[in-house]
């Protein structure tokens, strides 16, 4: 799976602290809920962009190494947390497992590619909240569909989303893939 991004920066040969000056200075024309790819080549770069991005607030989805270079990519993170969830069918991390494999349902992941392919559930469906309008034949309304998200504030939005175009079956995730404490499987 190729991982969509937004921006991409290129630190490739410069050493510490220079991707991260670079990075912080680029994540100003990024946009919040935007995925930046930061190209670095300096192996100190993995613990201070982790370090970095998780000091400010930002969400740090993962490293891969591609022809020994360091694919860095990191979510401009707002007020995921402090928005509120007006969805009312809720269900919970620790429940969501056991309801989908009874009742035959669909973990519908809504977050961008980037963060799915850095860990997701086992046998969920991705579909970005930006592309859910244009994939939505891709979800049976017949089956319970539980969305899932970093913080349940995207799976909130597609789970109303989903309710307005007719879905009856549907459940937001919470607290999210954010707290999630069982296995997480990568597509990298």
């Amino acid at each position: 799976m190729s991982i969509k991004v937004d921006v991409k920066l290129d630190c490739k040969g410069l050493s510490c602290p220079m991707p991260i000056v670079k990075t912080k200075k680029a994540m100003n024309d990024v946009n919040e809920g935007q995925i930046l790819e930061v190209q670095a080549t300096d192996k100190g770069s993995i613990a201070d962009l982790k370090a970095w991005s998780e000091s400010v607030g930002h969400q740090y989805i993962g490293t891969k190494e591609k022809d020994g270079v360091l694919l860095h990519y990191i979510r401009k993170s707002g007020d995921d947390n402090e928005l509120e969830k007006k969805f009312e069918n809720t269900i919970t991390n620790e429940d969501v497992i056991d309801r989908a494999t009874n009742n035959g349902g669909i973990i519908l992941d809504v977050r961008e590619d980037a963060e799915y392919v850095f860990g997701h559930i086992q046998g969920s469906k991705s579909i970005p909240i930006g592309e859910l309008e244009n994939r939505i034949d891709e979800l049976d309304k017949d089956k319970e569909i539980y969305v899932i998200c970093r913080t349940g504030t995207r799976s909130d939005l597609a789970a109303q989303k989903l309710a307005e175009k007719g879905f009856t079956k549907v459940y937001n995730v919470l607290p999210g893939i954010g707290s999630w404490k069982g296995n997480l499987f990568k597509k990298i």
